[in-house]
């Protein structure tokens, strides 16, 4: 037997050759794991390379990298006998001795067990004779599985073919999407089709003419391949296009999981236009911009900004953020105040820095200003200490008749963290995040670059952040990052819950908090503590802590938690203090996780999307439509997980027609009962009897009456999954004394009903030719 037809020796073959065609793409990625499994067991080759090959296939398809481990030979010679190859997580790190080079190299070993082991023959055929399938760590999602190591091989690009730079631009251009699973695309590689919409959008990619028509033709086109896609054009009273707003359906997912801090920025200009390009930018859970849309804007008067945050607003469901950050301006406070009433508006930090420096000229190179500036804007604890401050610094450079600084301390609770230490910024609003999220824009466009080929250019710099984050949520889902102190259960719960971004900053404050402090403890009465903690090194300042040791409730003056989310070192030392070796679970916050994008959909009664919305209806239908949207997405590439989505889809349909049915029921029983109740009235005789037959009456209707119907006419008429009739199964319905509730019943369509506190109310009903969005029906 030289190899086994459909083998991946033979599919690897065939790729070499060129002569994989139908079948290539038959037993591609589309693989589930069973069959991927059969195919490997028993399969031959004829080399090394081809056995390393076989078994990295077999990882890409599954979704883990391979390891080269032990061989033996044939005794009295170099001719190897067996050849193991293991998963890459086989074994510990701590296993290996600690030098210099791989201390701080992230772990990737959880001791993993899955290995495949060949032996070779006399004449050189290579067999596989032991096959462990189980791993026991989380597998690459199919839109990761490019980004293992030793599946890179595998993704072969087409560079002779086309230039990768342009071909992205076309591809964007044309619409053509690129086969992915939630915006994260595949490999490097292009195909025929690019070259195709290569060459055949090159004239409408470089229209100078008409460039609004073909920005709207292009949101069209948009729209009609990405249901979700949003855009909207404000005109003049000349009928002419002025301003401009879109975003994506993914990055409305963004900004459902990440929209609670915000940044406006208005202050790049498209070049050949003059427009102005402001971004809504936000910070993801690994503390990376996220782009959650853009706008084109004629003019920057208030009515074009109320006009913009209306349809950001209308964009993102009704929900406003809890925080925006913008550049110090009359039409955008105006503006903001009319749209975002309940939004904590104020001037971001870096704005503020960078007109500082056409302002204020040479005093604004003296670092001794900028720390005193610096203060004013964060270090101060009190109204009073900043008033000082502020006089001190004017006194100190002879700025007292600076009408810029005169004008920006107009507005000081609108930047000095005195004002705003419970204002959420998830760190956005610092001096160094304005500058990198300025960067996204640098260089994006030159003089000559039409509206909508900066569009296209836009959606480029989006992927690529996009690219970049899924990089970085594979990193964390395949390694854990090194601990300062290894035995530690705090550093191990924050190592296992957060990002491996937010846990370094959340290691440097645990650090900072045991070893670089001084405290003084206090009892307040009862279980709450004070604690004085002053910094080593770092002047006489103190910071007071509240503990309450039987809620575990903790609150510091500095306000680090409220601003970004994380405990600061104040509060880790008191925790530290009183032994506490797990940080409550209320104090990680969620959009800081690995897990930031899970459960993002539930819905409550105190969501706020449902308190923002003129209509609940409008909110509930929009989350639904985007969570079956992203599931659509997700599950598109695998034969296997599009059947699973399509049988949930379903099974959700079929409960909820035995809902609304058996709701129907219980509405028409309630009525007769209702009727017979009326009639047995007129017939009772008035008396003392009276009393006590309706107590009998009470007594009887109280318990409730399960019921089988066995007429043919109510028998259930859904179909199966397979597109079968049920009709002649029977259900159930049980009557109760009051209206019935969604959590009181759950039912499957081919068992009898079980109370449970199941809300059936969750599922959400969509069908195969369902319509998931447009451009301005979100």
């Amino acid at each position: 037997m030289d190899s086994i037809p459909g083998s991946q020796e033979e599919l690897l073959r065939m790729r070499k050759n060129g002569e994989a065609g139908k079948k290539g793409e038959d037993h591609g990625n589309a693989l589930s794991r069973k069959e991927a499994t059969e195919e490997l067991i028993g399969c031959m080759v004829h080399s090394e390379e081809e056995a390393y090959k076989l078994y990295c296939d077999y990882g890409h398809r599954i979704g883990f990298s391979v390891r080269k481990g032990k061989q033996s030979y044939f005794i009295g010679t170099r001719d190897i006998r067996t050849k193991d190859y293991y998963c890459s997580k086989e074994g510990l790190k701590y296993d290996e001795p600690v030098t210099e080079a791989n201390f701080n190299r992230p772990d990737t070993r959880t001791n993993c067990k899955a290995m495949v082991r060949f032996r070779v023959d006399e004449k050189g055929r290579w067999t596989v004779i032991r096959f462990v399938p189980l791993h026991n760590h989380q597998l690459a999602k199919p839109g990761e599985r490019h980004l293992l190591r030793s599946a890179k091989s595998f993704a072969v690009g087409k560079s002779g073919v086309i230039d990768p730079a342009e071909s992205a631009e076309s591809h964007a251009m044309n619409g053509s999407s690129d086969r992915t699973v939630g915006d994260i695309s595949e490999p490097p590689g292009y195909t025929t089709r690019d070259c195709y919409n290569h060459d055949n959008v090159q004239n409408i990619t470089l229209i100078g003419a008409g460039d609004s028509q073909s920005l709207v033709s292009y949101f069209k086109r948009r729209t009609n391949e990405e249901g979700m896609f949003y855009w909207d054009v404000q005109v003049d009273q000349e009928g002419r296009m002025t301003n401009f707003f879109f975003r994506d359906g993914k990055s409305r997912s963004d900004y459902d999981c990440f929209g609670d801090a915000v940044i406006f920025d208005t202050t790049y200009r498209t070049n050949k236009y003059s427009l102005i390009c402001a971004p809504f930018v936000g910070v993801n859970h690994h503390w990376h911009n996220v782009v959650f849309g853009f706008a084109f804007l004629l003019d920057d008067s208030t009515a074009s900004y109320v006009w913009l945050f209306k349809s950001f607003l209308e964009s993102m469901g009704g929900r406003s953020p809890k925080s925006i950050f913008t550049d110090q301006d009359e039409a955008i406070m105006q503006a903001a105040e009319q749209v975002f009433p309940n939004t904590q508006h104020c001037f971001s930090y870096w704005h503020i820095l960078k007109n500082a420096q056409s302002h204020l000229g040479t005093v604004n190179t003296s670092q001794a200003f900028q720390n005193m500036f610096m203060k004013c804007m964060q270090g101060c604890d009190t109204e009073m200490e900043l008033q000082e401050s502020w006089d001190a610094m004017l006194d100190e450079y002879k700025l007292q008749d600076n009408d810029w600084l005169n004008g920006l301390y107009k507005f000081h609770n609108r930047w000095c963290s005195v004002f705003n230490k419970d204002t959420f910024d998830g760190g956005i609003n610092s001096s160094q995040w304005g500058e990198v999220s300025n960067n996204i824009l640098t260089g994006v466009a030159d003089e000559s670059t039409s509206i909508t080929r900066f569009a296209l250019l836009l959606e480029k710099v989006v992927k690529t952040l996009r690219r970049n984050e899924s990089e970085e949520d594979f990193r964390c889902s395949q390694t854990a990052p090194v601990r300062a102190i290894k035995h530690s259960t705090v550093l191990k719960q924050a190592a296992e819950s957060y990002t491996h971004r937010m846990y370094k900053l959340f290691e440097a404050e645990f650090l900072d908090g045991c070893g670089a402090t001084s405290c003084h403890e206090n009892s307040c009465g009862g279980s709450l503590l004070r604690f004085e903690i002053t910094m080593q090194g770092r002047g006489s300042k103190m910071w007071t802590v509240l503990l309450d040791t039987s809620t575990m409730e903790i609150s510091c003056g500095c306000g680090k938690f409220e601003r970004m989310g994380l405990l600061c070192s104040h509060a880790l030392k008191a925790f530290s203090l009183q032994n506490v070796d797990m940080v409550p679970e209320k104090y990680i916050l969620k959009r800081w996780t690995k897990d930031a994008r899970r459960s993002m959909y539930n819905l409550s009664q105190e969501d706020s999307t449902q308190q923002e919305c003129t209509e609940a209806e409008l909110a509930y239908r929009n989350r639904a439509m985007q969570y079956a949207y992203n599931l659509a997405l997700k599950s598109q590439e695998l034969e296997e997980a599009r059947k699973i989505f399509w049988d949930s889809l379903e099974t959700g349909e079929k409960a909820l027609e035995v809902f609304f049915e058996m709701r129907n029921l219980h509405a028409q029983s309630a009525k007769d009962a209702s009727t017979r109740e009326k009639k047995k009235k007129k017939k009772i005789p008035k008396g003392p009897s009276t009393k006590k037959a309706k107590q009998a009456l009470a007594s009887s209707s109280a318990a409730p009456v399960l019921t089988a119907q066995t007429n043919e006419q109510q028998f259930q008429s859904a179909q199966d999954a397979n597109g079968n009739a049920t009709i002649g199964r029977s259900y159930y319905y049980q009557v109760f004394p009051t209206p019935m509730q969604p959590n009181q019943i759950f039912m499957h369509p081919n068992t009898m009903p079980v109370c449970a506190p199941q809300d059936l109310s969750a599922y959400a009903a969509v069908r195969p030719n369902s319509n998931f969005g447009g451009a301005k029906n979100i």
